[in-house]
C-alpha cells in the first residue's frame, strides 16, 4: 500500500490556506506553503506549514514550481491560485494538482460559466448584452477571482458610463448583470470521485466592504459625502439555511457535476461553491460558480453544523480535501484525485 509520507501537501500562503495546511496536517502530510516575502507570520504563529518557500510575488510561481515536483508535492488550488496564476497559465503546472485544472477556466470566464450553469439547469439572474439595454438596476462584475474587487451597482447606461470612467482599461472584462434583491448564500460542497458521493459542507455570506457598513450611514450624510457602494469582501459570517431548502441544495450541486463532465475531461470534483441569492419567494438565483475551496469555509475550521451531522469530528473543507488525498494514496488510486 502507498504510502502518505511519500508525498506533501502545498499550496499558496493566502485566501485558505492556514485550513489547507491545518486539515492536511491532521491528515498525517507534511505541508509547504508558498509566501509572498513578509508575509510568513500567520503560517509560522499557527504552526501549519512545515516548510515555507518565499517568493517576491506569487507570479512568481513557475520560479519555485521544481521544489515541489522534487519533493512529490501535490497543489491545492484556490482563489489567490487562480488569480495569481492566471486561468490561461493553468495548463503550464506541472507538479500534481488537487482537482482538474481545465475548470478553472470555466470558473475565469463568465461567459464560460454561464453556459455550464445554464446546461446545469440552474436559475440565473439576466445579463445584459450592452449598457445601452439596462432597464432596471444592474451589477457590474469584473473577471476573475478578485473577492469582489470594483463591482458597482447602476440604474441607467448613463449611470454605467459614469462609473466605468474610473477604470478606463484597468480590467479584464466584465459583464452586467441583474441585481437580485434577496439574501446573499453561497453553499459550499465537496464531490469526490473516489465515491462518487456529493456533500454539503455548509453555507455562508459574505462582508461586503462597503456595502455591508453603509446602512450605519443616513441616507441624507450618504449622499452629502457622495459615498459609493463597493463590494470588495473582508470577511464571511455562517449561516445556517433553512431545512425546507436543502433538498434543493443536493439537487443543484449534482446537477453542475454532472454537467461539468460534459466540458472538461474528468469533470469537477473536490470542493466548490455555488453563489448566489435567494429573493423573498425562496427562488435561488445563482450569480457564479467557485471551482474550488472557496473563503466561505474559513469560518468553519472546525467543522459546520453539516459536517456535524455526517461526521463524528471536526471536518473542514481543507481536511476533506486532504482525506480525499489521503484515501486516494492508499487505494492506489492517486490519479483519480489529480487533474
Amino acid at each position: 500500500m502507498a504510502n502518505i509520507k511519500d508525498y506533501k501537501i502545498a499550496t499558496l500562503g493566502s485566501h485558505t490556506a492556514l485550513q489547507i495546511l491545518k486539515g492536511a496536517k491532521d491528515e498525517g502530510f507534511e505541508t509547504i506553503c508558498i509566501c509572498q516575502k513578509g508575509r510568513r507570520k500567520p503560517y509560522e504563529s499557527y504552526k501549519v506549514a512545515d516548510q515555507i518557500i518565499e517568493v517576491d510575488d506569487f507570479k512568481d510561481y513557475f520560479k519555485i514550481e521544481q521544489q515541489l515536483i522534487d519533493q512529490n508535492a501535490i497543489i491545492i488550488p484556490h482563489g489567490s491560485y487562480v488569480a495569481y496564476i492566471g486561468a490561461e497559465k493553468m495548463m503550464d503546472v506541472k507538479a500534481m494538482h488537487y482537482g482538474t485544472k481545465g475548470i478553472l477556466e470555466w470558473e475565469s470566464d463568465r461567459t464560460k460559466e454561464r453556459e455550464w450553469l445554464l446546461d446545469a439547469g440552474i436559475k440565473l439572474p439576466k445579463i445584459f448584452k450592452k449598457p445601452e439595454d439596462i432597464d432596471r438596476a444592474v451589477i457590474i462584475k469584473f473577471h476573475g477571482a478578485l473577492g469582489g474587487k470594483g463591482y458597482f451597482i447602476a440604474n441607467s447606461p448613463e449611470e454605467f458610463a459614469e462609473r466605468m470612467r474610473d477604470y478606463g482599461d484597468k480590467h479584464d472584462g466584465y459583464v452586467i448583470q441583474e441585481y437580485i434583491v434577496g439574501v446573499p448564500v453561497y453553499s459550499h460542497y465537496f464531490y469526490s470521485r473516489l465515491n462518487g458521493e456529493l456533500e454539503v459542507m455548509g453555507f455562508d455570506k459574505r462582508y461586503e466592504s462597503n456595502a455591508d457598513s453603509i446602512g450605519r450611514v443616513a441616507a441624507k450624510d450618504q449622499v452629502d459625502v457622495g459615498i459609493r457602494t463597493t463590494y470588495t469582501i473582508t470577511g464571511n459570517v455562517p449561516i445556517v439555511l433553512r431545512e425546507s431548502l436543502l433538498p434543493e441544495i443536493f439537487d443543484m450541486g449534482q446537477r453542475v457535476v454532472d454537467s461539468s463532465k460534459k466540458i472538461v475531461d474528468g469533470g469537477l470534483f473536490g470542493p466548490f461553491c455555488l453563489e448566489g441569492i435567494i429573493d423573498p419567494e425562496l427562488n435561488y438565483y445563482v450569480f457564479e460558480i467557485s471551482a474550488r475551496i472557496v473563503a466561505g469555509t474559513n469560518p468553519y475550521v472546525n467543522g459546520s453544523p453539516y459536517t456535524w451531522l455526517r461526521y463524528d469530528e471536526p471536518m473542514s473543507t481543507g481536511k476533506r480535501i486532504a482525506r480525499d488525498i489521503k484515501e486516494a494514496i492508499e487505494k492506489n488510486e492517486i490519479e483519480k484525485v489529480l487533474g
